[in-house]
């Protein structure tokens, strides 16, 4: 028997889109002599589809498109994900559930039973979870099909309290395949790979198991399918961040001409650097956007998103705005064009000393003339944000915000200036990240200018000013904001790791009291295991380790 995998890039309720093009892999894997071709969890509606799932039509246009893929499985059969209705009346309204259909008919519906509630998922929301399981029966060989999370209640601490794949070992299957969305994190591909393999070798079964790959606004997907044998050993692993179709040659209760490989290993970084040009181009496409905007200041961070933007949409579609205020230094202005030559996209100098000269005028007789402060500063922030937002409205550019995690974990920015944007690019990326992302980036060449690596970050809205005025060193602030963030540790567990008590407790404080600020920030880009957004659920007056 030939499977094939078809590891696609869908878009969430484009079903003209995502129909055609799962025929016209059900068409190419029948010419490459496929018997079966397998696609992801929720391939028909795209992953995840959120609150769409709410609407009927919205499910009718699912079961539509499934009717339509059937016409093309004459001669193949094909397993493709959707929900589907559940016709009893007690439970939820839906299953997360695929579809295995051969000649024409579904001849089986199999639903996922463990239904993920934790970080970005939310699928109890909308799913009744599989009560029952049994295989699929497809030339003489029995099938165990699960979705995704099924397969993943097997470690020292499982979420559920049963196993699908233990009911649907006793029906002796010779081969088990897992469809998925799995979301990128620079962390998972070695969770995923250590997972699928202890299914493997637990149950006795080689394992084909198949991702979708693409980013769905703030979630990047990255593909990665993998095929493992009986005893758990990675045999093949497929291309990250891309489509990719693979036929295998399933005999023998065996993958046929395949020996064991190590995983595939890159660097943490690598691993964000192409996430995240992947999630800026779909962004765009996905939207039906073509040209970014973004303010362009000398620094590190804004350099970082330009570069990056340029990687993923040509340089002919990226604007940079230079901005100088009175307070900028003419090497910032320097960097910046070094930077824009480097890299041949389009610019703009607009100084903003004039329009925060009007303001400082206007607001005089109101600000009794107080002395100079943060009010002035967000003021040429905010002039900034304007300015980004005029080209925007004016030529039809998307804003992408520049600010990066450490930035966003402790509130240092400004709301409706650098804060502003329509996607945030490096809001999941730690400033101590962004210096090994620039030399990641110039590693074939200069690219990110010298200059802008190693000069002392500032915001530039007073004289003489630098991160360090407002902030700890970012390599300890970036240790502090890993254990909080990202691993959930309390101040005390922080501090008994030999952190200054009273630095810890600034850090926390300085995290919650900016929740306020990250509810009204664009969608980040989700690089890591816990990133800001709809992963990381907090209350804004909440008490707790403030």
């Amino acid at each position: 028997m030939k499977i094939a995998l078809a590891q696609l890039n869908y878009t969430i309720g484009d079903f003209a889109y995502n129909t055609k093009k799962i025929i016209d892999h059900i068409i190419k894997a029948k010419k490459q002599g496929s018997d079966l071709i397998v696609f992801a969890e929720l391939a028909v509606c795209g992953y995840p589809p959120r609150d769409f799932l709410e609407f009927e039509e919205f499910i009718d246009l699912c079961e539509q498109s499934a009717q339509e893929i059937a016409k093309y499985t004459m001669g193949i059969a094909c397993i493709i994900g959707l929900p589907v209705k559940n016709n009893l009346v007690a439970g939820k309204d839906l299953y997360n559930a695929a579809y295995f259909i051969e000649e024409g008919n579904i001849k089986n519906i199999v639903k996922k039973a463990l239904l993920p509630n934790y970080d970005i998922f939310d699928e109890y929301r909308y799913f009744e979870p599989a009560i029952t399981f049994n295989c699929i029966e497809f030339k003489g060989k029995r099938i165990a099909l699960t979705i995704c999370e099924d397969l993943w209640n097997i470690n020292n601490n499982p979420l559920y309290v049963s196993n699908p794949m233990d009911e649907l070992i006793k029906q002796q299957p010779d081969l088990m395949i897992n469809i998925a969305a799995s979301p990128f994190s620079y962390l998972h591909d070695d969770e995923r790979v250590e997972t699928l393999s202890k299914n493997a070798s637990h149950y006795k079964l080689p394992l084909l198991y198949v991702n979708q790959v693409g980013a769905q606004t703030e979630i990047v997907f990255d593909g990665g399918s993998l095929a493992f044998d009986k005893n758990g050993n990675l045999l093949d692993e497929m291309m990250y961040f891309e489509e990719e179709i693979r036929v295998y040659e399933f005999t023998d209760n065996k993958l046929q001409g395949l020996k064991p490989i190590k995983h595939q290993t890159v660097s943490d970084i690598e691993q964000i650097h192409d996430a995240l040009i992947l999630g800026i181009k779909d962004y765009f496409r996905k939207s039906g956007f073509k040209k970014a905007v973004l303010g362009l200041s000398g620094g590190i961070d804004s350099a970082i998103v330009c570069a990056l933007a340029c990687r993923a949409l040509g340089p002919e579609n990226v604007m940079a705005v230079l901005m100088p205020s009175k307070y900028s230094t003419d090497h910032s202005i320097d960097d910046a064009m070094d930077l824009v030559n480097n890299i041949g996209c389009m610019h703009e100098i607009i100084p903003i000393k004039e329009a925060a000269d009007v303001f400082d005028h206007m607001l005089a007789p109101a600000f009794q003339n107080l002395p100079f402060n943060i009010a002035e500063e967000n003021i040429q922030a905010r002039i900034r944000g304007i300015l980004v937002m005029a080209m925007s409205n004016k030529f039809g550019y998307i804003v992408l915000n520049t600010s990066n995690k450490s930035e966003c974990a402790v509130g240092y920015g400004t709301l409706y200036g650098d804060m502003c944007g329509a996607i945030g690019v490096i809001g999941d990326v730690y400033k101590t990240q962004i210096y090994q992302l620039a030399q990641f980036i110039n590693k074939d060449g200069l690219v990110i200018p010298v200059n802008s690596i190693v000069k002392p970050p500032s915001a530039e809205l007073r004289p003489d000013q630098k991160d360090s005025d407002s902030l700890p060193d970012y390599d300890q602030l970036d240790k502090i904001l890993f254990q909080y963030v990202e691993l959930k540790k309390s101040s005390t567990a922080i501090i008994a790791q030999g952190f200054e008590e009273g630095l810890v407790s600034r850090v926390i404080k300085m995290v919650n009291s900016a929740e306020f600020k990250r509810y009204q920030t664009p969608p980040i880009l989700r690089v890591s295991p816990k990133a800001f957004g709809m992963g990381r659920r907090m209350p804004i007056v909440g008490k707790y380790l403030s």
